[in-house]
């Protein structure tokens, strides 16, 4: 702003920003309701249209339309469902909203659904109904984790509350926001990013451990404060927010294993057990290559490739930025270690579901608050969304047959994207001047 510029009295950045990411969600509903309005439609339709979502289709196979406690080891229920396939954090959540999904629904008696088989729940006109609240009520709780979330962005750096606008009109969150549970992860983790940038290591680790309860990828955070910290020589924060982190995430965890302990273990094993799967490079060259690579052989290697991939990070860090100034903003600030870190784990992961880009949202609006390079990363992400509902669909198939080789060059586009802003990001960190927060700071 000038300096004689007058901000407005009700108007505040954090005010706008709250209202244009109302209005981007808002859109978001509407792009995804057509899988809600439409019956009869066969999957591919559903991928046409672009608006799948994987919440509607868990709500019967996980035992939501009774309200089965996630972690239940009773030997009935397991044979009616299977185990929810996630962290305890989001089926916490998701057993919670079937619950808020019961009662707008009038409390139905769930004892006769419990005598009827499986099956007959699938045509049952209540349950149909259900699904569409369960949903519904889905999108109420998601859209105040991306108000809290962009809220929550505005205040990391206080001088330049307007970097969180690419978080808030971002393409990507009205696409892709009501697909899965991540923004419960992506809201925990704009909440660490805040409570780091108040100098509160505790409350940071707290949100970090919450976080890993939901996703994996927020206790990846640790990493990029344990290289501020080394640079800052304050061990004792890095100690206190590793320790917060472990707490918190034991105590979430807690309630599940204490329940049923095989069944929060299931997580673990089919991530363990998963083959090269949707969006991944690893996809990508069994099918080129048709090299059939198991699981064990991707397990491996990922962890090798990202192992290393950490390792360059932590020298980036620790030799770049030398020259700029020693303030709370100096370089590197934790949103911009933290996304070298995550797209280095998506980057060799074994599938990329389209959602997985609301992981990286947070860290690389604030690592790099330029909007030429938020557009060319996030334009590839869109890409990228396009084409994995094409492929499902099979309206990338060749006409003589073999594989969807477009569907190769969308994965490719999008790897490109997400290297072309971390090496945009390393570009800052070893030249501060082109840094934007720390041209400011």
């Amino acid at each position: 702003m000038g300096e004689r510029a007058r901000p407005h009295r009700w108007w505040t950045p954090a005010r706008v920003l709250l209202l244009l990411t109302a209005v981007v969600f808002a859109a978001g509903l509407v792009q995804k309701a057509p899988c809600s309005l439409v019956q009869g439609r066969d999957q591919d339709w559903v991928y046409s249209h672009m608006c799948y979502t994987d919440l509607k289709p868990l709500y019967v196979p996980r035992g939501l339309a009774e309200h089965a406690w996630p972690y239940s080891d009773d030997d009935q229920i397991r044979a009616r469902y299977e185990v929810m396939e996630y962290p305890v954090g989001i089926a916490y959540w998701a057993w919670g909203t079937a619950w808020i999904t019961h009662w707008l629904n009038g409390s139905p008696d769930l004892e006769d659904r419990y005598r009827a088989p499986v099956s007959e729940l699938y045509g049952d006109p209540e349950v149909d109904d259900e699904q569409n609240i369960f949903l519904l009520v889905n999108a109420v709780g998601f859209a105040a984790l991306a108000l809290l979330a962009t809220w929550l962005l505005v205040g990391v750096n206080r001088d330049r509350p307007w970097d969180a606008a690419a978080f808030a009109l971002s393409p990507t969150l009205l696409l892709t926001g009501l697909i899965n549970w991540d923004l419960l992860a992506v809201a925990l983790v704009a909440g660490a990013l805040w409570a780091w940038s108040r100098e509160r290591p505790v409350l940071t680790g707290v949100l970090i451990g919450l976080g890993a309860a939901v996703k994996l990828y927020p206790l990846f955070l640790l990493g990029g404060l344990l290289v501020i910290c080394l640079r800052r020589r304050r061990p004792g924060a890095f100690a206190l927010a590793s320790l917060a982190a472990a707490a918190a995430w034991l105590l979430a965890n807690a309630p599940a294993y204490l329940s049923g302990p095989e069944q929060w273990k299931v997580f673990w094993s089919f991530n363990a057990h998963r083959a090269a799967d949707l969006g991944s490079l690893w996809q990508l060259a069994d099918q080129a290559g048709d090299l059939a690579l198991s699981a064990h052989t991707i397990n491996l290697w990922s962890w090798i490739l990202f192992g290393a991939w950490c390792l360059v990070v932590f020298v980036i860090g620790m030799t770049s930025g030398r020259g700029a100034p020693a303030t709370s903003l100096d370089s590197p600030r934790l949103a911009q270690l933290g996304y070298l870190i995550v797209v280095g784990f998506l980057i060799v992961n074994k599938v990329y579901s389209p959602q997985y880009v609301l992981w990286l949202l947070p860290l690389a609006v604030l690592a790099r608050p330029r909007w030429r390079d938020q557009i060319v990363w996030q334009a590839s992400e869109v890409l990228y969304f396009c084409t994995i509902w094409w492929f499902l669909g099979g309206y990338l198939a060749p006409a003589g047959g073999g594989d969807a080789g477009f569907y190769w060059v969308g994965i490719a586009v999008r790897v490109l994207g997400e290297l072309y802003l971390a090496a945009v990001i390393v570009r800052d960190l070893y030249r501060p001047a082109h840094d934007p927060v720390a041209a400011t700071a």
